[in-house]
C-alpha cells in the first residue's frame, strides 16, 4: 500500500482497482477538451473580485469558436455535402436523425424542437404551404428526429450507465425507426462517447457489405461530429473504429480547451450547434427556393443570396453582440449569485427561448454538483432554480417544449438486451437501474407549467429571483397586461421577488429596450442582446447568442459561489466512467500542484506526488461516503483533495468527517490558496 493510502487507512475498493486496471479506455484526461485554458486560468478569483472582468474572460474563449468558423468557411466542402444530403433525404422521403449524449444530446433535441419543428409549423400556417404541399411530405415537421442517450428524460439529468454503452445507441437507432438512406448526425464533444459511437456504427451496418458505390452512399449520409484532434483520440479503440472508417464522414470542430476545464457544454457544444444549425438552415433554404419566389422566401425569414459560407461567418457578429451585453449581464450574475447565498430560489420563464434556457439550467446540476430539477411530486424545493413556460399543465408544458409528445424508453424493448449483452456487471446494473427511470411515465415527474398549481406549490416568494427571457416579438407582447410574460413579472413583483428581463432581438427587429418604458415593470434589471440585422429563419443566431450569454452567466455565478476553482470543475459529479476519470484527474492535479509549492516543502510537508491510482482509490471511497449520508451537493472531488492534503500535512490519519468540516468551514478555494498562493494569480 502507498504511503498516502496508509495514512488514510484505506485499501482500494474492487471498483477502483477495476477502474484503474480495466477501464483505461475511459481515462480521458489527455484530451484537448480536458485541458485548462490560459484565458481563464484564475477565473474563480477574477469573478469574485470583478464579475464583469470574469465574464469577459469567459466570453473571450468563444473567440476560438469564431476562428474555427472562419476556417470552416474556407473549407466548407463537407458541410456543403451534408446540406445536400439533407435536401436529398427530404426529397426522397427519408429522415434526418441527430443523436448525442449529455450536452450534445440536448443539442440534438434542439435541432428538432427549437429549429426544425417550429419553422415547419410556421410554414404550414403561412400562405406558402399551398405551393409547397405538393412537393414535400405532409409530415415534414416530423422528419427530423433529435434523440439523446436516455431519451427525453435525460434532458432533465443524466442517467447513470447509459453513455458508457455502445449498445444503447444501437437500440435507440432501431427504436426510432432510422433506416438505410436516412441522414444520421452523431455528435460527441469528446469524440469518444460510447453510446454515440454505437449509434454511428449501427447506422453503418445497415449498408451491409461494402463496395465502392455503397461506401460512397454511406459516406454521404453518415456524419460523425466531434471536437478533439484525431491524434489524441487514436489511443481509444472505439474512436478508431470511426476515425479509420472511410464510409463515415468526419466533421472535426476542435476549437481547443474549454473555458472551464472539461465543460464541453461551452465552446464545443456552441460550435457543434451552430455548424449543424447552419447545415439545416442551408438545406431548408435550398428546398424552399426551388418552389417559392424571393418575396415568399423573405416572408419565411430567408433573405438575399446568403450562402453557407456567409452563414458560418455570421457567427462573429453574434459573438460581438453578446460581448456588448456584458455591462448589463454582470449585475444579473451578481444578483443571482446573491439570491442563492441568501438561501433563496430562482424561476426562469421563457417561450420561444424555452429549450435554450432549460438546457443551461439543467446542465448546471452535473457541472457544478447542484440538486437536479425538483420533481412534481416533491413537496419542498431543493433545486436552486426552476423553469416555467406558458401551459395549463405538465403535459401541455412538455408539448410546448418538445413540439411533440414526451418520448421515453420502453422498458420491454431494452431490458432483455441489457441483461444479455452487457458483460460488465457494474455497467449492466447501472443501465438497468437507469432504465427504470427513463420510461414514458417520467413525463409526469416534471412540471414546467406556469399554472395555478405550480404557483401555489413553487411560486416565487420574497427574496427570490424571477427571470423572463424574450425573443423578438415577445418583447412587444410583454406590453399586454394579459400576456404570460407580463403576468409572470407582475407575480414576481407582487410577491417581492427581484426581476430580470433578458431580451434577444436584432437591429432591424423589435427594440430591445422597449420593456424599460413599461411603468408596471419598472425596477426590473434589463439585459438586452442586440444582434446584427441578418436573416435568421430558424432563430439559430438568436438561440446561439442566448446560449453563449447564459453559459457565461451561469458559469460565472457558480465561480462566484465557490463551485469552480481557478477554471477547474471541482464540484463535478462522478456519475459515469468518463466523469470518474475527470474527477480523479482533478484530485491528482490539485493535490500535486500543492505538493510542488515551495511553501509546502518549507513547512516540512514534503511528499511524493500522488498517483492516478491513489487519487482514484480515495475518490471511490469519497463516493461511498457521500452516497451513504445523502449529502446532496457535497462534492467528492473537494472532499478528496482536502483529506489527502491534510493527511500528508499532519503525517497522520484524517477522517472524512474532519475533511468535511474543513470544507464546510473554509471552502476548497481558501484552503488551497493557503498552500498554493499562485492559484489565485
Amino acid at each position: 500500500m502507498s504511503n498516502t493510502l496508509q495514512l488514510l487507512g484505506l485499501n482500494p475498493s474492487p471498483q477502483s482497482l477495476d477502474y484503474v486496471e480495466n477501464k483505461k479506455q475511459f481515462h480521458l484526461f489527455n484530451l484537448l477538451t480536458e485541458q485548462r485554458h490560459a484565458r481563464t486560468w484564475n477565473l474563480s478569483f477574477v469573478v469574485q473580485s470583478d464579475v464583469a472582468s470574469g465574464l469577459r474572460n469567459l466570453l473571450a474563449v468563444d473567440e476560438d469558436v469564431s476562428r474555427r468558423m472562419e476556417e470552416l468557411s474556407r473549407h466548407a466542402g463537407l458541410l456543403e455535402q451534408a446540406a445536400t444530403a439533407v435536401v436529398e433525404a427530404i426529397q426522397s422521403g427519408h429522415k434526418i436523425y441527430f443523436y448525442g449524449c449529455g450536452a450534445t444530446g440536448r443539442l440534438a433535441k434542439q435541432m428538432e424542437s427549437s429549429f426544425w419543428r417550429p419553422f415547419w409549423s410556421r410554414v404550414k400556417a403561412s400562405a406558402c404551404w399551398e405551393k409547397l404541399r405538393a412537393h414535400l411530405p405532409g409530415d415534414i415537421d416530423g422528419r427530423c428526429i433529435g434523440e439523446m442517450t436516455g431519451a427525453d428524460r435525460a434532458l432533465v439529468s443524466s442517467l447513470e450507465g447509459f453513455e458508457d454503452l455502445q449498445l444503447i445507441g444501437r437500440l435507440q437507432l432501431q427504436d426510432r425507426g432510422i433506416q438505410k438512406g436516412d441522414v444520421v448526425f452523431c455528435v460527441t464533444e469528446g469524440g469518444e462517447t460510447s453510446s454515440v459511437i454505437g449509434t454511428i456504427l449501427a447506422a453503418l451496418e445497415q449498408y451491409g457489405t461494402m463496395d465502392d458505390e455503397t461506401e460512397q452512399e454511406a459516406r454521404c449520409r453518415l456524419y460523425f461530429v466531434y471536437n478533439n484532434p484525431d491524434e489524441v483520440l487514436r489511443p481509444f479503440e472505439r474512436s478508431v473504429l470511426v476515425l479509420e472508417n472511410p464510409a463515415i464522414t468526419r466533421i472535426n470542430l476542435a476549437t481547443g480547451p474549454q473555458a472551464i476545464t472539461g465543460s464541453t457544454r461551452l465552446q464545443a457544444t456552441t460550435s457543434e450547434t451552430y455548424v449543424l444549425g447552419v447545415v439545416l438552415e442551408e438545406a431548408i433554404g435550398r428546398i424552399l427556393s426551388a418552389h417559392l419566389t424571393p418575396e415568399e422566401m423573405r416572408s419565411l425569414g430567408y433573405g438575399g443570396d446568403s450562402s453557407l459560407i456567409d452563414k458560418l461567418e455570421d457567427f462573429t457578429g453574434v459573438k460581438a453582440a453578446v460581448d456588448e451585453a456584458i455591462p448589463a449581464l454582470a449585475p444579473f450574475t451578481a444578483l443571482e449569485a446573491e439570491t442563492y447565498r441568501r438561501g433563496r430560489f430562482a424561476t426562469y420563464f421563457a417561450k420561444k427561448a424555452l429549450i435554450t434556457v432549460f438546457i443551461d439550467n439543467t446542465e448546471r446540476s452535473p457541472t457544478f454538483r447542484l440538486y437536479p430539477l425538483d420533481r412534481a411530486q416533491d413537496q419542498q424545493r431543493k433545486c436552486w432554480l426552476q423553469v416555467w413556460t406558458e401551459a395549463a399543465n405538465l403535459a401541455e408544458a412538455w408539448r410546448n417544449f418538445l413540439g411533440r409528445p414526451f418520448r421515453g424508453l420502453e422498458v420491454s424493448f431494452y431490458r432483455e438486451a441489457f441483461q444479455q449483452q452487457v458483460a460488465d456487471p457494474y455497467l449492466r446494473e447501472a443501465a438497468l437501474r437507469s432504465l427504470a427511470n427513463a420510461g414514458n411515465d417520467q413525463e409526469r415527474s416534471y412540471d414546467f407549467s406556469f399554472s395555478g398549481s405550480n404557483i401555489v406549490l413553487r411560486g416565487p416568494a420574497q427574496g427570490d429571483l424571477g427571470v423572463a427571457v424574450l425573443v423578438d416579438e415577445e418583447v412587444e407582447d410583454m406590453a399586454r397586461a394579459g400576456s404570460a410574460f407580463y403576468r409572470f413579472i407582475a407575480l414576481c413583483r407582487e410577491r417581492q421577488a427581484k426581476t430580470v428581463i433578458v431580451t434577444v432581438t436584432s437591429r432591424e427587429g423589435t427594440p430591445a429596450g422597449r420593456t424599460a418604458s413599461l411603468p408596471d415593470l419598472g425596477g426590473s434589471l434589463m439585459v438586452p442582446v442586440l444582434l446584427p440585422g441578418r436573416p435568421d429563419p430558424l432563430t439559430l443566431r438568436r438561440q446561439i447568442a442566448l446560449k453563449m450569454l447564459l453559459n457565461a452567466h451561469s458559469t460565472a455565478l457558480m465561480a462566484a459561489l465557490g463551485r469552480v476553482i481557478g477554471n477547474t470543475m471541482t464540484s463535478v459529479s462522478p456519475s459515469n466512467l468518463k466523469l470518474i476519470g475527470r474527477a480523479t484527474y482533478l484530485i491528482l492535479s490539485h493535490v500535486n500542484d500543492v505538493l510542488g509549492q515551495p511553501q509546502w516543502a518549507a513547512a516540512s510537508h514534503a511528499a511524493e506526488p500522488v498517483t492516478f491510482a491513489e487519487a482514484n482509490a480515495v475518490l471511490f471511497d469519497a463516493m461511498e461516503y457521500v452516497r451513504g449520508r445523502e449529502m446532496g451537493q457535497t462534492a467528492e472531488v473537494a472532499l478528496s483533495i482536502i483529506r489527502i492534503l491534510e493527511a500528508l500535512r499532519r503525517h497522520g490519519y484524517v477522517s472524512w468527517d474532519e475533511a468535511r468540516g474543513i470544507l464546510e468551514d473554509e471552502g476548497l478555494a481558501s484552503y488551497l490558496v493557503r498552500f498554493n498562493p499562485s492559484l489565485s494569480v
